[in-house]
């Protein structure tokens, strides 16, 4: 396996990150293969949902992945210089007045949510004497982004609106996939299918990474996975079908041995049962690591407690369980790995592992494996 080192040295980093570039591309490969023949993106959102998103998408475009979904504009244009070849790159949240021209000259695709935003790429376009290619995203229940049934209407009534665009796709998301026995899913797909008949007929896309789940009447004719890609768990509650991307391990700073009753973190929020020997790491609520996440770590397959309150910059660990002396400043030990998954983390926090993923900060070195 290739390895590429960036961002803090690893020699004065607090904790490593290593991202497996390989993992990666083979959850793509497995969604691909659970989506027959439908065509795959991949959403790099959010720096590649926080790992990086030269390496993340240069890994997918190398599995023969050739069109990608951001949020913004800015990660877009960003977005168009990593990538070595030419790919499809969507902006979901559409373009912001006045920002059209610079996806135009980037040949970025928006995706296109109101009829303001329909309106002003359709006068750019005419000022350039050319088409210019759009994705139409309808509101088909989550009430978040889309074109609502009222202007669908409007726009079958008035097609000229469209004239100057080339329209490429009509997509809709998912609000409930995570939970494959929710009637809302049904009622989405049958909201979709009835407004997209108004529009041009053109491809179509409804499927997130849950999506891909659900079954083949929610697959069309792209699926636009993202969370899946990087390891965290489409279908909750059932084994996790991908492969873990992301490892986390953070340095020890010291150990201490201390004894019954002694005061531990801030507000001594726990005390010593007895004595006691704790180590302290180098991983805090600034690193992205939530300060209610009262989880533990790992260090050779034996579980060590956090004991008192996560700080800002560092977290105690409860080392009794191991040899005086086995732990050592400057050894690691696993926050995210095999031992305790992302999405079990997220469960400790009391939230998803979409936001731990993005949350993970600046401080750490990136180790990219299986590039």
């Amino acid at each position: 396996m290739t390895s590429k080192q960036t961002g803090v040295a690893e020699a004065i980093a607090g904790a490593i990150l290593t991202i497996d570039l390989a993992a990666l591309r083979e959850n793509y490969r497995i969604l691909k293969n659970r989506l027959g023949g439908v065509a795959c993106a991949g959403v790099v959102k959010a720096d590649g949902y926080g790992l990086g998103v030269d390496a993340v998408a240069n890994a997918l475009a190398n599995e023969g992945c050739d069109s990608f979904f951001v949020a913004q504009l800015s990660e877009a244009l960003v977005l168009r210089n990593a990538l070595k070849g030419h790919a499809a790159i969507h902006v979901l949240n559409g373009l912001a007045p006045g920002s059209e021209i610079h996806a135009a000259e980037a040949e970025i695709t928006p995706v296109l949510n109101c009829l303001e935003q329909i309106a002003d790429w359709a006068r750019l376009a005419q000022r350039l004497g050319r088409r210019l290619p759009a994705v139409l995203q309808v509101d088909s229940g989550m009430s978040r982004m889309g074109l609502a049934p009222s202007e669908v209407d409007q726009l079958a009534a008035e097609p000229a609106r469209l004239a100057a665009l080339d329209i490429r796709l009509v997509m809709s998301h998912l609000a409930c996939a995570d939970e494959p026995g929710n009637d809302a899913n049904d009622l989405q797909r049958a909201s979709f299918d009835h407004l997209r008949t108004l529009l041009p007929n053109v491809k179509a896309s409804l499927a997130n990474s849950s999506g891909v789940f659900l079954g083949s009447e929610f697959h069309y004719d792209l699926a636009r996975p993202g969370a899946a890609l990087y390891g965290i768990n489409p279908t909750p509650g059932t084994r996790n079908p991908m492969r873990p991307v992301v490892r986390l391990e953070a340095k020890v700073v010291q150990t201490r041995e201390i004894g019954d009753g002694v005061g531990i973190g801030y507000g001594y929020a726990s005390r010593a049962r007895a004595t006691m020997r704790l180590a302290t790491i180098s991983l805090g609520y600034a690193d992205g690591w939530h300060r209610r996440a009262m989880g533990s770590a790992f260090f050779n397959g034996n579980r060590l407690p956090f004991a008192g309150r996560v700080s800002m910059d560092s977290i105690i660990l409860d080392i009794t369980s191991l040899a005086p002396g086995a732990l050592k400043p400057g050894d690691l030990v696993e926050l995210i790995g095999p031992n305790q998954t992302i999405d079990e983390v997220a469960a400790h926090a009391g939230t998803i592992g979409y936001e731990i993923l993005t949350g993970l900060g600046p401080r750490f070195h990136r180790r990219y494996i299986g590039g």
